[in-house]
């Protein structure tokens, strides 16, 4: 599997996962400009912008570790757009939605709800 297979599954995965717990998946993959959010979910009517990490080895980390303060720097900027182009979005918070793809093609998911950096 290469890197956007891996991405796509990871995400397919979290979307799935998010809407099990009674999310609303507004959005995947989301853009302005050069900005992207991979999830954009609501819930109880609050707005849940959500990075996704998958990773197929862990060697040098975990993929919650991979997300450093330039991407959440990103998200932050990506959020303040969406929310200008839809007002009617008061309240968000930022999850992480941390996939690891073992090369048995078995995976664990690991939700982080309201991180803050």
């Amino acid at each position: 599997m290469n890197n956007k297979d891996t991405g796509i599954f990871g995400e397919n995965m979290a979307a799935s996962y998010l809407t099990e717990k009674g999310f609303e998946i507004l959005f995947r993959n989301w853009r302005y400009k050069h900005l992207e959010i991979d999830l954009i979910a609501s819930k109880n009517g609050l707005l849940h912008i959500v990075e996704v990490k998958t990773r197929t080895a862990i060697d040098f980390g975990y993929p919650e570790q991979h997300i450093h303060k330039t991407k959440m720097q990103f998200l932050k900027n990506a959020a303040a757009f969406f929310q200008y182009e839809h007002p009617e979005w008061k309240y968000l918070q930022f999850d992480v939605v941390s996939i690891f793809l073992n090369d048995k093609k078995q995976w664990e998911l690991f939700y982080i709800e309201d991180v803050y950096f």
